[in-house]
Order: C-alpha cells, then sequence, then structure tokens
C-alpha cells in the first residue's frame, strides 16, 4: 500500500500482532499528528524501560510497554545543537555542519519541520533553553518551518532566576506547549518539545529533591518522566509519539564531569522509543545499533511522506519488523577544539567495537568490555586501522569542515550563563593535545565557568588560577579569571590575565570590552577608550559598549563624540538606564534642559530606586523653572524610590 509503513513483527518478538503494527494512511485526511520529545542530557542507564532498577521512569516505562523500544540506539554528538541538527535533518554533522554552538544551519540540508509543513503539517517548537534559542545566536537556523518556535531567552544579569532568563523549567514548557494544543484544531501538527532539567545544574523542584537529596540528577530524570505524561494525556493515542535524548552526562565516567569533551556511551547512548498510532498490541524491542539521524526519515516514512535522497539516515521500519543488522555508527566532538585548543574527536561504532580517532587513538571491544575500560588499540592494530579506514571513508563522502576558529563574543557569554566554555581554540595549544590528557583542566574550567555564572568568585577564582597556571594558552580561561577578579573589584589585579586572553586571541571583544571596563576603574581612561572603540567598531550594535566608550568620552572632554555614542546607545536600547541617565545629564549641563528631560525621566522610569537619577531630573526641572517638580524629586532621592 503506497505510503504505508509495514510493521509486522517476526517471531523475534513473540505475543505481538503483526496488524497491530501496520500503520494505514489512506488520504490526506488520515495522516497522524506527531509528538516528538527530545529529553536533553539523559543517560539511557536512567530508564527503566532500558533495565534501571531506580524507579525513575514508570510513565516512560509504561509508554515503552506500547512502543518499539531502540536499545542501542546513539547519538552524533554529544553538544545539544549538534544532535539536535542531526535528529530534526536525518543527516550526520559533516553534512548539515552545525558542529558547535552558533553554527548556523543551513537552509540547504533537508529539514523536517520543512518538510512536514509542506504535507499540510501544523508545526510547532517549545524549546526549554538558550543553547535552541535561533535569535540568540545559539541555534541558527533551527526555528526554519515552524509556525510556532518558542524560545525568546536572555543572559542571565547578577541576582537573576535561571528559570526566567536562560532556561526553563520543563513545567512550564510543557504548560505552553498544551496552551498551543488547546487553542483550535491544529490537525495534523509536528509538535517538538524540548525538556532541559537534567541538564546541569541538577535542580529538581522540592518533592523531588527531598526524594533524592543525594542524587539531584535522578530527580530531573523524574520529572521529565511526569511532564512527558501530561504530554502523553493530551496529544492521545491517536498520536505518533518519539521520545529521545540528544545525549547522555557523564557524572565521572572516564573522568568527565559533565559532557562535550569525550565520545563514550556514557554520553552517547541514548533512550529511543517510538508510539505508533493507535497502538493496540505490546510493544518490541529492538536490540541492533541504530543512530538519531535514523529518527526523521523514519518519522516521514511513518506519515506517508518520501525521505528525501540527501538524508543520510535510514529508515528504522525493516529493523522495526524484525529484520535487519546493526548500523555503523559516527559521532564526533569539536568541543575540545572549540573550548581549549585540543584535538576534535571522531568515534565510529561497528561490529563489536568501538573506534576513537585521538591524537591516541582508542579501541574497545564492547561486548568483553562495555565500560570502554581497556584500550586495545595498540594490542590489535589491525582491526584498528580496518575501523579507521571506515572512519575515513565515511568521512570522506560528505564535503566535510575544518574546525571553525572565531567565536562571536555575545554568543561567548550566553554559553557561559549555561555552564559551556566558548573559545575559539586559536590559542597557542595545538590540535595534538589528547583530551584524555586534560579532562581534570576541562571539569575544573568548567566547575568555574559555573561559579562566576552563580557570582561565586571565591570559588571561581582559585580553580581558575589552577586551570591557568596549568595550561596558560586557554583563552577562555585568562578571559574568566580577568572577569572574577573584576567582579571583586580587583581591577588592577584582573588587567594581567585580560591582556593575556587578548594576546591568545586578539579578535576577542568580550576580552577587550572587560579590559577597558578594568581600565577604566584604575583611571587609565585614554587605553580604555582604545578598548571599547575596538569593540564598537567590530561589534557597532552593542549597547554596553556604545555607552561605555561615551561615557570615557564624557570623562575626557570629547563630549560631542560622548552625545554621539549615547544616542547610539539608546537607538539600539532604548531604556538602557545608564546610557538616558548620562546623556540627559550632559544635555542639563549643556543649557538643554528641555532636550534632557525626556531622558532622565526614562531613567527614572527604569530604576525608581535611583537616588542619582531624581537628582538629575530635579537639576533638570529647576533649569525649566519648574520649582514644585524639582522639589518633589528631591524629595523621592532623599527617600530612595
Amino acid at each position: 500500500m503506497a505510503g504505508a509503513l509495514l510493521l509486522g513483527l517476526t517471531s523475534a518478538f513473540a505475543g505481538s500482532a503483526t496488524s497491530a503494527f501496520r500503520l494505514q494512511i489512506t488520504d490526506s485526511k488520515n495522516r497522524p499528528s506527531a509528538l516528538l520529545v527530545t529529553l536533553d542530557t539523559t543517560r539511557a542507564d536512567r530508564m527503566g524501560f532500558l533495565g534501571s532498577s531506580r524507579g525513575l521512569t514508570p510513565i516512560l516505562d509504561a509508554l515503552a510497554r506500547q512502543s518499539i523500544v531502540f536499545t542501542r540506539a546513539y547519538s552524533q554528538a554529544p553538544i545539544t545543537p549538534v544532535s539536535h541538527a542531526t535528529l530534526l535533518t536525518g543527516t550526520f554533522p559533516p553534512v548539515h555542519r552545525v558542529a558547535h554552538f552558533g553554527d548556523p544551519l543551513p537552509a540547504s540540508v533537508p529539514y523536517l519541520p520543512a518538510l512536514l509543513k509542506d504535507r499540510g503539517y501544523h508545526t510547532a517548537a517549545f524549546v526549554a533553553s538558550l543553547v535552541l534559542d535561533p535569535r540568540e545566536g545559539t541555534a541558527p537556523g533551527f526555528d526554519r518551518a515552524f509556525e510556532i518556535y518558542d524560545a525568546g531567552f536572555r543572559i542571565r544579569r547578577p541576582g537573576e532566576d535561571r528559570y526566567r532568563t536562560v532556561e526553563r523549567r520543563g513545567s512550564e514548557v510543557v504548560a505552553r506547549a498544551l496552551t498551543w494544543l488547546g487553542g483550535g484544531d491544529r490537525s495534523p501538527f509536528f509538535l517538538w518539545v524540548h525538556l532541559y532539567d537534567p541538564h546541569e545544574p541538577y535542580d529538581p523542584p522540592p518533592e523531588l529533591k527531598r526524594r533524592f537529596p543525594s542524587a539531584p540528577y535522578d530527580g530531573e530524570i523524574a520529572e521529565v518522566d511526569r511532564l512527558v505524561g501530561l504530554l502523553l494525556n493530551r496529544v492521545g493515542p491517536s498520536a505518533l509519539v518519539i521520545v529521545a535524548a540528544d545525549h547522555g552526562e557523564a557524572l565521572g565516567d572516564h573522568g568527565e564531569g559533565t559532557h562535550g569533551v569525550f565520545l563514550y556511551d556514557a554520553t552517547l547512548h541514548v533512550p529511543l522509543l517510538i508510539r505508533l498510532p493507535n497502538q493496540r498490541g505490546p510493544g518490541a524491542r529492538v536490540t541492533s545499533r541504530v543512530r538519531l539521524a535514523d529518527v526523521a526519515p523514519t518519522l516521514l516514512e511513518a506519515v506517508g511522506a518520501p525521505i528525501p535522497s540527501a538524508m543520510q539516515g535510514q529508515t528504522l521500519s525493516p529493523l522495526m519488523a524484525g529484520s535487519g543488522a546493526d548500523r555503523p555508527v559516527y559521532a564526533e566532538t569539536e568541543y575540545p577544539w572549540r573550548a581549549f585548543g585540543w584535538s576534535p574527536l571522531a568515534a565510529w561504532r561497528a561490529d563489536r567495537f568501538l573506534f576513537v580517532r585521538a591524537p591516541r587513538r582508542e579501541l574497545y571491544d564492547v561486548v568483553a568490555d562495555p565500560g570502554a575500560l581497556h584500550n586495545i588499540a595498540d594490542s590489535r592494530p589491525r582491526i584498528a586501522d580496518a575501523l579507521d579506514a571506515e572512519l575515513g571513508q565515511f568521512l570522506r563522502r560528505p564535503t566535510g569542515t575544518d574546525p571553525k576558529s572565531s567565536v562571536d563574543p555575545a554568543l561567548a557569554k550566553r554559553l557561559a550563563s549555561l555552564g559551556y566554555v566558548a573559545s575559539s581554540g586559536s590559542g597557542q595549544s595545538t590540535a595534538g593535545t589528547d583530551p584524555k590528557d586534560r579532562i581534570s583542566v576541562a571539569n575544573a574550567l568548567h566547575a568555574a565557568v559555573n561559579a562566576v555564572e552563580d557570582g561565586a568568585f571565591q570559588t571561581a577564582i582559585p580553580l581558575l588560577e589552577k586551570v591557568t597556571a596549568e595550561e596558560p594558552t586557554i583563552q577562555m580561561a585568562q578571559l574568566q579569571l580577568g572577569v572574577a577578579r573584576a567582579r571583586q573589584r580587583q581591577y588592577a589585579q584582573a588587567i594581567g590575565p585580560l591582556r593575556k586572553a587578548i594576546a591568545l586571541e586578539p579578535n576577542a571583544m568580550l576580552a577587550h570590552y572587560e579590559l577597558g571596563v578594568a581600565l577604566y576603574e584604575t583611571g587609565d581612561l585614554k587605553t580604555s577608550a582604545a578598548h571599547f572603540e575596538i569593540v564598537t567598531s567590530r561589534m557597532p550594535k552593542w549597547a554596553d559598549a556604545r555607552f561605555s566608550l561615551g561615557s570615557i568620552y564624557a570623562r575626557i572632554d570629547r563630549v560631542p563624540d560622548a552625545v554621539t555614542e549615547l544616542k547610539s546607545a539608546l537607538d539600539l536600547a532604548l531604556r538602557h538606564f545608564r546610557a538616558n541617565l548620562l546623556l540627559g545629564r550632559l544635555y542639563t549641563l549643556q543649557g538643554h534642559a528641555s532636550d534632557a528631560l525626556p531622558l532622565l525621566q526614562a531613567a527614572v522610569d527604569v530604576q525608581r530606586s535611583s537616588a542619582e537619577a531624581h537628582r538629575f531630573l530635579a537639576d533638570a526641572y529647576e533649569k525649566l523653572g519648574r520649582v514644585t517638580e524639582a522639589e518633589q524629586e528631591r524629595q523621592r532621592a532623599k527617600q530612595g524610590k
């Protein structure tokens, strides 16, 4: 039958009636809706349906009993945007070219939402983190063909709630998705819901924090299990449901604290299950090795849509029908290179082996050594050579790209707010450095970046001093050390590491900006201005940089230039408190109180507790002869409101 996905099971899945696994698609009105739930940073070994005895996933376990469970599914990268690009395009990273945060998803690659929208589907995405926000530059292009792409994140300022800035709790993400579903007839729909809760920092809701006091990561897994249940209740049994993790979490395996550096099972073996519409029979377990790249073609086939030839993934229907062998699995990570200047890694899983291409290559017999603890590359060189050749042949098929070496400074700030190290990898470290030899440095720097973002500078500074002593050429470590010292008002001590950060990466605008601040605070205004001039010339739309340069110009008697910069800052950010305040003050002092008035009123409106803003506004009122209003503002200045 045209457009039908045959899912009849062989006797290998005893007790399953083949008719229960046939999805009938006779016309466009019968196209099923599809729900894709991606669980960020979720280890396979926490799933009850994959053998865990921790009792964390009763809802997913129940769903698995009605679904096809893939017990050996693998991600193609331990980084969120790279893995999601693979899942949604059905192509591998060398083809879709999303190798790191901020890499744009090309319009030329097939994209599941676009293919479904072309067939009449309503498309919506609800993501939980800044890491998948197209408008913030961490995942450009991901919103293609989505009618609704619910993101809208921003950098967290000191004292702000992370769940109102850089991420959302899954409960809010699901609530938004359910509101969309309840907003009218959406049939057929493709709904993607991304749940970020298991990502560090592990901070489950209070009741789960009490239940798992020493295992907060497990509490987060229990929370996303509950949330999946809310989605299932709303979409009902008629929807096609796919649940997958984008990658796992190391939790100390092979010495890695979180994820991104290594390519072992802890971060690449992921849960994957597919529930067919109106599933009546028991589920099945597919033990063949599969890839997240196989999800998109499988979903397209399931809804009767053609699979583009450009998709490298393969439909899972033969395996679901009980035939087919293990599929070789490619995986990669550029994070060691982009963050630290070390070698990127690539992995190839084939037969019973895991091969990792690294400066010191690795080979593991994962049947005899499932934990990949014993590297046998030296004792089994022929096998290592053969797998290396297979990997090389695979990489020669698509057009590959060299590791990129530029990171937008604003993107670096966004990634740091999520605990990721973001540097260009263009310092003096070489690509020959094996991440295996430096994982302790990566862990320390990761912890330090989190500490800086949380304002725990007393914790961050010793970690950063240790990292910069051991590996002085990691640009982000020097930058973060300078930032941490500056936040402690140790401006003189901040200048040295910030200068080193710029020497390692001359185009690091964030380092130039922070050095400009430190120099300003130590009284070197002209040198400070020079660094802000570099920043504004390269990043003319950075409002804070335009304000900072204007502020310095005002203090070195370049008032006309100061006015120009402050106006530019306000063009970019109309409610910029300090730009309104300073430009209004300058106008007052120049005898243009009428021009100053709306600016100072705006400053007071933004920060009503600022005594300085009330005083400046009082002066402007007085210049205009509005004595009563001037006195009112002076009283407010004294009262601090």
